[in-house]
């Protein structure tokens, strides 16, 4: 399996965390230590803003009827995976704002739209698909849909990406924005 990570600029990535694949970690996102995100089935894009806890695993699965070149999983911007939280995916898109909660678990064929929450210890294995909104919550897995917008995390971003460098060791980013060249920067200069 190649080890290709790509982290962004603005990423906050610990270095006490396993990255295995091909993997992409957009801009302003945080991954705490003991994090697992595998991409053995193909390639992995974390968009920018999202949070991963401690003891998350992410899992981009091999599926029987493997695409060639394989599908990438990606997965939006602003989801929170708390801690202990297990994705085993092959599907090809988690939406935005999705908070996945402590100890909850999706199977791999369970497909998430955007602004879902998956409550504390709730698995879903079953083959499904969560419309947009969808709340699930308790032991016996009650569903309803959620009557306002998921908060935003961004003072949560803003506070972890600060305080994180002073207690753990970070991954730099290896992907830097290009400059434009001499010539582009020539060419869209205003003519005088």
């Amino acid at each position: 399996m190649s080890h290709n990570v790509k982290i962004l600029p603005g990423a906050t990535v610990c270095e006490d965390c396993t990255l295995e694949g091909d993997i992409t970690i957009g801009g302003g996102t945080v991954i705490h230590p003991r994090v697992t995100i595998i991409a053995e089935g193909g390639p992995i894009i974390i968009a920018e803003y999202c949070i991963i806890e401690e003891y998350s695993t992410i899992i981009h699965k091999k599926s029987d009827k493997q695409e060639n070149p394989p599908k990438p999983l990606f997965i939006g911007a602003h989801n929170v995976f708390e801690v202990g939280c297990k994705l085993e995916s092959p599907c090809g898109h988690i939406g935005e704002s999705n908070v996945f909660e402590c100890r909850s678990f999706v199977g791999v064929d369970v497909k998430i739209g955007s602004g879902c929450v998956i409550g504390a210890a709730c698995r879903l294995t079953a083959p499904q698909t969560l419309a947009d909104n969808t709340v699930i919550w308790g032991s016996e897995h009650h569903v309803r849909e959620a009557l306002e917008k998921q908060p935003s995390q961004l003072l949560q971003l803003d506070f972890l990406s600060k305080v994180m460098p002073n207690y753990h060791r970070l991954r730099k980013p290896n992907v830097h924005k290009r400059q434009p060249s001499t010539r582009q920067s020539q060419e869209s200069s205003p003519k005088p």
